[in-house]
């Protein structure tokens, strides 16, 4: 009798602590919604819309879409900028060539129309790998810029090569206001975040971690690599084209083809590395990171009281990611989501470390 019921309260004591964290991150997420849906649109300025916020969550939408190809499927892309011009250029001429083309629709069709242009790129994945696959998406980067420089009918025959986004407005309503299109952009990219969180916990995510870890022996267990990789390449590009969109829609209003230059794709791909490979969380982690440390570096020489040029806060902001990534590769391969979870678990377990 005793030792069943020390087992009975064994058992519980386990599935307490399995269910405690899974609830105590669900409240933090809520907490973290409440504050970007509530409070962030009473309280917050234009400036911070419009510099900080705005371009974050368009970027941890990109990040997304570029660690569900690097960080669950393993294949190398470094055309992420390419693609997000694809779904910005895609989305302008949806909305200039069809009547009454309605906003969310149109940044659908982007999404898929980067998918199309995604799986093509990606068919040399089924053939090439590693360094020779990450020279394959640089070619297609160079590419995708050399036709929207060159072709004058992605521009609408503009003299100048840019292009600029329509009005915002959908069902009515007006989204030419910073913080109503903050609120455009966070609800997309809370859906979009949901969804993919959804899709690597199933079975098609399990696919891309089984490639991403050994894709022979995927193979052999039944796993179709041919299915796997394209399926990456198409939902990564998917959200890389409609993060591209909205970047050009509703952060830069007007945009040329420089604006998804390959220091674009460098950038998101800094932002994985640093932020975490294989989480979700880890890409808004980096964003945030990537955006808010040349913001710091620029306001470092009035904290410090020291007088510094504009070209060595620049030539400062390159060195300091440069050591963050190797920094991150060699100590914390999984980033600032690992180290994350670290923390969690010592304050769950503090002041008993046992």
């Amino acid at each position: 009798m005793f030792y069943r019921e020390a087992g009975q309260f064994k058992s519980s004591y386990r599935a307490d602590q399995r269910i405690f964290p899974i609830l105590q991150d669900r409240i933090f997420i809520g907490l973290i919604l409440a504050v970007a849906f509530v409070a962030m649109p009473i309280f917050a300025s234009e400036y911070l819309f419009r510099a900080i916020l705005i371009p974050f969550l368009i970027l941890s939408l990109a990040a997304i879409g570029l660690n569900i190809l690097v960080g669950y499927c393993g294949q190398i892309s470094l055309g992420t900028g390419g693609f997000m011009a694809v779904g910005a250029y895609a989305a302008y001429n949806f909305m200039a060539r069809i009547g009454e083309m309605n906003l969310l629709v149109a940044l659908l069709l982007a999404g898929c129309t980067t998918a199309v242009v995604g799986v093509l790129f990606g068919l040399p994945s089924l053939r090439i790998k590693g360094f020779y696959l990450a020279v394959a998406t640089l070619a297609a980067q160079f590419f995708i810029d050399w036709v929207f420089a060159r072709v004058g009918w992605f521009t609408n025959f503009s003299p100048s090569g840019s292009v600029s986004a329509p009005k915002l407005a959908m069902f009515g309503i007006d989204f030419s206001s910073a913080t109503m299109r903050y609120i455009l952009t966070l609800s997309i990219v809370v859906f979009l975040a949901l969804v993919a969180k959804n899709l690597v916990r199933g079975h098609i995510g399990r696919s891309w971690m089984a490639i991403r870890d050994m894709d022979i022996a995927a193979e052999i267990i039944g796993i179709r690599p041919l299915y796997a990789k394209l399926s990456a390449f198409a939902v990564s590009s998917f959200y890389i084209g409609i993060a591209g969109a909205l970047w050009g829609f509703v952060y830069l209003g007007s945009w040329e083809p420089l604006a998804f230059s390959i220091d674009q794709s460098f950038r998101l791909l800094f932002m994985v590395i640093i932020g975490g490979l294989g989480s979700i969380m880890g890409s808004f982690m980096g964003a945030a990171f990537i955006l808010l440390v040349p913001i710091f570096l620029n306001q470092l020489p009035g904290l410090l009281g020291i007088p510094m040029s504009t070209a060595f806060l620049s030539h400062l902001e390159f060195m300091v990611f440069g050591a963050l990534i190797v920094f991150f590769l060699i100590v914390e391969p999984h980033g600032l989501a690992r180290l994350w979870a670290v923390g969690k678990e010592k304050l769950r377990l503090w002041p008993f470390p046992h």
